[in-house]
């Protein structure tokens, strides 16, 4: 698979793309002079505020609006007890990582069990835990990255990434020095700052992107931005001097997305409709702790059975609901409701298709086996908010319900308020202006309408009108 990692960096906005044999695969987004910045991450000294025994959770004041939610599995104490009451304190300060940004009305969810991320290896001080990436899977590997992090004899934990696979002992054991370094760093400034204080930024998105993604898989790291290439390079100098030659600064004339074609994917990201190959098409809807993905065969009618019709539009919606998934960001739970298949070979090669198309996610994903009603259940990690939700608000018309009232809604609205405020008398002349749809179906009913309430009228077209606002004046 040849994958390309494109950066559009402005002045307020920085937009990553990662393309997979030149399709849009993962897009990420940063807005940090907007309010908008990352902080997934991001190590807080925090006050306690309250904690609630019965859910098991405590609220912490981390200098934001809203305090961060901490459940008690988060939390790292030395009491054998594991009621959180007896865990925690009311008002004394407590060290907390960002595990997922506020989404919705919730706030941050945090927790006590520090992770600090380098290139080969996360160190966890709080943690006892040493274990090594489940996709290096040479045994005698898997000893010799094991044996070196327990030499170095670090307190706390450490988990060893993918990318440390044939890594040199020495870059290890100088990662190692590193991150303890960084979290003494970080332990002094903790004793040192006051409550709801920032005491360790998680890297930028471009040199985040850079230190997770760029490895023998990725052909090219395409900056636009001069002054952000030259970072970036310095950077991956520093951390993986091998792939250095792969962060190119871009110059074409065309800017970077529109050459590279992802300003034309991202142009349909807001839309429910996802149309499929062979005339089929899935529905995505979102909402604030659901996904619900309908699958339907369109104009597809196939050659063959229906059986073999149905099955051929879920395995292609099975492959685009995890690329649109992945695209999107869209976390937590996510049903699909794929077409009726009678046979259970049919469903299983299904379910494995959507397994197969989801291995390349770097979001941690769960998948049921088809239900009896041909529905797929399925989580999805969600540390963000979905891109729908980062791009886009409620619409000021619909109240984010996608729908408005419908003509025939609007025109019977309009004639109860008419008789309302006329109070069946006849004198007297009526001027009512209207949104362009609905006066026009207004005019073609207009007889029909003096008659009813008994006095002539008067229809005025205002294209500046929402739909479902207009005026009456009664002379």
């Amino acid at each position: 698979m040849k994958r390309e990692i494109i950066a559009n960096v402005l002045p307020e906005e920085t937009r990553i793309a990662v393309l997979e044999d030149g399709h849009l695969a993962e897009f990420m987004i940063e807005r940090p002079a907007l309010g908008m910045a990352k902080l997934v991450g991001n190590i807080y000294k925090g006050r306690l505020e309250n904690v609630l025994p019965g859910i098991s959770s405590a609220f912490v004041n981390t200098g934001f609006e809203k305090n961060a939610y901490l459940y008690v599995t988060d939390v790292v104490s030395s009491s054998k007890d594991r009621h959180i009451e007896k865990m925690l304190k009311r008002g004394e300060d407590l060290m907390v990582q960002v595990a997922k940004e506020a989404i919705g009305t919730k706030g941050m969810k945090v927790t006590m069990d520090i992770s600090l991320p380098g290139r080969y290896l996360i160190y966890m001080p709080k943690s006892e835990h040493v274990g090594v990436s489940k996709n290096i899977e040479d045994s005698a590997e898997r000893d010799r990255l094991r044996r070196i992090i327990e030499e170095e004899n670090l307190e706390g934990g450490m988990i060893v990434r993918t990318e440390a696979e044939g890594a040199d002992e020495g870059e290890l054991r100088s990662e190692m020095k590193y991150l303890a370094r960084l979290w003494e760093g970080i332990q002094k400034k903790f004793e040192h700052s006051q409550s709801g204080t920032l005491i360790h930024r998680e890297l930028g998105l471009t040199f985040q992107v850079a230190r997770d993604l760029l490895n023998e898989n990725a052909n090219i790291f395409l900056v636009d931005n001069r002054d952000e290439y030259k970072d970036v390079k310095g950077f991956v100098e520093m951390l993986a001097p091998e792939f250095t030659d792969r962060v190119q600064h871009y110059t074409g004339k065309t800017p970077i997305f529109q050459a590279f074609g992802v300003d034309r994917e991202l142009a349909h990201i807001r839309q429910q409709r996802i149309d499929l190959p062979s005339g089929g098409y899935i529905i995505i809807q979102e909402a604030e702790s659901l996904c619900a993905i309908d699958v339907n065969t369109g104009k597809f009618i196939g050659h063959k059975s229906q059986e073999e019709t149905v099955t051929a539009t879920n395995l292609e919606a099975a492959e685009e609901v995890a690329k649109q998934l992945r695209i999107r960001n869209i976390g937590g739970i996510i049903v699909i409701d794929f077409i009726d298949m009678r046979r259970k070979r049919n469903q299983i090669k299904v379910v494995e298709v959507l397994e197969e198309a989801t291995r390349n996610d770097r979001a941690k994903i769960k998948i049921l086996p088809i239900t009896r009603l041909g529905l797929v259940e399925m989580t999805r990690e969600r540390r963000r908010e979905s891109l729908l939700s980062l791009l886009s608000e409620p619409c000021t018309e619909c109240a984010g319900s996608g729908n408005v009232l419908s003509r025939e809604s609007m025109y019977l609205k309009l004639q109860k308020e008419i008789l309302e405020m006329t109070q069946g008398r006849s004198e007297g002349r009526l001027q009512i202006t209207l949104p362009p749809g609905v006066g026009d179906f207004v005019r073609e009913r207009q007889e029909r309408l003096e008659k009813i309430i008994k006095r002539s009228l008067t229809i005025a077209i205002d294209p500046t009108l929402p739909w479902e606002d207009y005026r009456i004046v009664i002379d």
